[in-house]
């Protein structure tokens, strides 16, 4: 139950960002809960690697001990791809120039 909570969440945060720069909001809603899967995916190897590299002596069997552990990579991973949407979008939005401000002054001001 708690992660249907989060996904809704993850996606409305996305939803919400492509909202603001008028962009398809269902798919970056869609994109940025596939990024929180993503995350734990890697997040799930990254540890299977350090515990055969360590032998760490992980208890694989526990699907709620994996879960947890893996939720900081994939809050991670959503956070990363949002801020490089964000600074993405921010560099290629155009700005609209006020032209009623300038009506009536010379080309030199």
């Amino acid at each position: 139950m708690l992660g249907i909570v989060l996904i809704y969440f993850i996606g409305r945060y996305f939803y919400r960002l492509a909202e603001g720069y008028n962009k398809n909001k269902w798919l970056f809603a869609i994109i940025g809960v596939l990024s929180y899967y993503v995350g734990t995916f890697v997040g799930g190897i990254i540890l299977g690697v350090l515990d055969g590299i360590f032998n760490i002596g992980m208890d694989w069997d526990n699907s709620l001990i994996l879960g947890l552990l893996a939720l900081p990579f994939g809050v991670a991973m959503v956070y990363l791809f949002h801020f490089l949407l964000k600074r993405h979008w921010e560099k290629t939005t155009i700005k609209p120039v006020d032209e009623i401000e300038t009506i009536g002054k010379s080309i030199e001001e």
